[in-house]
């Protein structure tokens, strides 16, 4: 008898099945070695939010000019950093547990491993993400309620 595939193709069609019914651009599922990733691009929901805040750019390059020299500025930045920690999925970033509550971690902050730094919340489900190493919040790339996508560097922990 043959040996069977890792990979579910029923998985693979209920991920595909689930990106067509919501607004999601991508999901990943990860067990074990096996990870599966379905994305799709979208052509015309892309152009729209790109044009807003360039108009809007001229404001804020002013003051990050003056703010942080020596802090990252970019998330290019914040990505090639070896203490980013990255968004392991697509949906919405959330650094207090509720609107009236005190942010989980402030730039400054020390943190241990496995203590909760912030919220992603995808498809109505909260999902922790937790410090994966014990150290000293150097930037907070997110706001609160900002959507992210999947590898965005959300923390750098240093």
């Amino acid at each position: 008898m043959a040996t069977k595939s890792p990979i579910d193709p029923d998985l693979v069609r209920d991920l595909a099945q689930l990106i067509n019914e919501t607004d999601l651009t991508e999901i990943e599922v990860q067990k074990g070695d096996l990870r599966i990733r379905v994305a799709r691009t979208i052509t015309a929901a892309i152009q729209v939010p790109m044009q807003q805040p360039m108009m809007h750019a001229p404001q804020p390059t002013a003051a990050p000019a003056v703010a942080a020299p020596a802090a990252i500025s970019s998330k290019a930045a914040a990505a090639a950093h070896p203490g980013a920690v990255k968004s392991p999925m697509v949906g919405t970033a959330y650094r207090r547990p509720s609107p009236d509550a005190k942010a989980f971690v402030e730039v400054g902050s020390v943190v241990k491993e496995g203590e909760k730094i912030l919220l992603v919340e995808a498809m109505k489900t909260f999902n922790e993400i937790v410090a994966p190493r014990a150290g000293t919040v150097t930037a907070i790339m997110v706001e609160d309620g900002q959507p992210v996508e999947y590898g965005e560097p959300l923390v750098v922990i240093e």
